[in-house]
C-alpha cells in the first residue's frame, strides 16, 4: 500500500494517516483489529493534540503492525489521488421537476386585519400561484418572520409538489428575490460514486466530481459485501457510515467547483 509522507517520517504533515478496518475478511483470509497495531506513541499524541487526529485515524509513519491488519488510506490525505472523470452527457431533457421557486410581495402587518406572517404568506402564495393546502416544514415556522423583514415583506418560496398529490409543502424561504436552487443525481456504482449539481431551472450541469467507492475495501464485488456483511455484525454500519462520507465528501467538492451553497440544494 501507497501511502503518502512529506515530513519524511517526523509525523508533522498528517499525510500518512490510514484507517484500521476491522473484522474478518474471508476473501483474504485474515482477521483485521486494532489490537494488531501498536498502541500510539508520543510523537502521534503530539500530533493530535496540535493538529487534531480524526477518530480512527492514524499516523502510520509512528504505528507499527503487529498482526494481520486491513487498512484505508483516506482520499483527504493523498496528494496523487485517484481521479475519477464521469461527466454529464450533453442533450436535451424535458424537464419536470417536482420543485419550483415562487416569488411573492406579502401584506404588511395591519391591526386592522388581525393576521400572522404565516397566515399572509399563504394567502399571497394562493393568489400569486394558485397553492391551496399549503403545508411548511417545521424548521421554517419559526424563521417566517424573521425572513419576511429581511426582504421588506417580499420573498421566494421553495414549493415541492408531486404530480399525483393535491398537496404542497414550503422546503424553503429566502427573502426578497431567489432565482436559482440545485439538485443532485448521484450514481453509487461497485467501484465509483459519480456526482452531479444541476440546476433545476434551467438543467444545467453546474459540477460534476466523482471518486472511488471505498467500499471496495469490503470487497471488491457485491456479492464479496454481502459474504463480509455476513461474517461481521457491525460490517453493514461500516459500509453505510463508508460510502455516505465518500457522498459528502463529493457534495463539498461540486459545491465548491459551481461556486454553490449546500443551503441551495433542495433536490
Amino acid at each position: 500500500v501507497y501511502v503518502e509522507s512529506v515530513c519524511g517520517g517526523r509525523a508533522t504533515c498528517g499525510r500518512c494517516q490510514i484507517e484500521v478496518q476491522e473484522g474478518n475478511f474471508a476473501k483474504h483470509k485474515i482477521i483485521s483489529s486494532n489490537d494488531h497495531i501498536s498502541p500510539k506513541g508520543a510523537k502521534e499524541e503530539r500530533y493530535e493534540r496540535v493538529r487534531g487526529l480524526p477518530e480512527r485515524r492514524r499516523l502510520s509513519c509512528s504505528a507499527q503492525i503487529l498482526g494481520d491488519l486491513v487498512i484505508d488510506v483516506p482520499q483527504d490525505t493523498v496528494i496523487n489521488a485517484q481521479t475519477i472523470r464521469k461527466d454529464a452527457d450533453t442533450r436535451v431533457i424535458a424537464r419536470d421537476t417536482a420543485i419550483r421557486m415562487c416569488y411573492v410581495e406579502i401584506e404588511e402587518p395591519d391591526m386592522h386585519k388581525p393576521l400572522g406572517d404565516l397566515d399572509r404568506l399563504k394567502i399571497a402564495l394562493m393568489k400569486d400561484w394558485g397553492l391551496k393546502n399549503l403545508e411548511f416544514d417545521f424548521y421554517l415556522l419559526p424563521q417566517v418572520q424573521g425572513i419576511l423583514r429581511k426582504g421588506n415583506w417580499t420573498a421566494t418560496a421553495a414549493i415541492h409538489k408531486d404530480a399525483d398529490s393535491d398537496i404542497a409543502r414550503v422546503i424553503a424561504l429566502w427573502p426578497g428575490l431567489k432565482n436559482e436552487a440545485y439538485g443532485l443525481a448521484c450514481d453509487i456504482g461497485s467501484t465509483t460514486i459519480a456526482m452531479h449539481l444541476v440546476s433545476l431551472l434551467s438543467g444545467r450541469v453546474a459540477a460534476s466530481s466523482g471518486t472511488s467507492n471505498p467500499q471496495i475495501r469490503f470487497g471488491e464485488d457485491l456479492m464479496s459485501r454481502v459474504s463480509y456483511v455476513m461474517m461481521n455484525p457491525d460490517g453493514r454500519e461500516g459500509m453505510t457510515v463508508a460510502v455516505r462520507e465518500a457522498i459528502s465528501s463529493l457534495v463539498d467538492k461540486v459545491c465548491a467547483e459551481g461556486n454553490v451553497q449546500r443551503a441551495d440544494i433542495l433536490d
